[in-house]
């Protein structure tokens, strides 16, 4: 598993239309499974579930992304998981890691 969590200023919608984009383009095989949106007067939150094949664990690995405006903040979490084929232990995070940094760089330009 892995996970990045950080602050991130400016326009909501444009912050998450470029976070979707990035997954997307970054790999060819990688696909939103699911969105679910939710906004009231002071808040918005968009949580979005994408797969992807990981060539180097011969598996999906998944990307979870939850992206929520209150209070005037901005917070991402995005999580990984599945890139590991151990029973008891994780070994191998690599495809996690992977699916992860495709997001790193847009993030980076939005990050507090």
């Amino acid at each position: 598993m892995a996970k990045l969590e950080c602050e991130l200023s400016g326009n909501f919608h444009q912050i998450l239309r470029e976070i979707e984009d990035a997954v997307l383009d970054g790999s060819s095989t990688a696909s939103c499974e699911e969105t679910s949106d939710f906004q009231t007067e002071h808040c918005r939150c968009a949580v979005r579930v994408y797969e992807r094949y990981s060539a180097l664990g011969g598996n999906r690995v998944s990307l979870n992304l939850t992206l929520i405006q209150a209070d005037g903040r901005i917070h991402l979490c995005a999580i990984t998981s599945g890139g590991s084929q151990a029973m008891f232990f994780k070994l191998n995070t690599f495809g996690e890691e992977s699916f992860l940094s495709t997001i790193r760089e847009t993030v980076g330009r939005y990050r507090k």
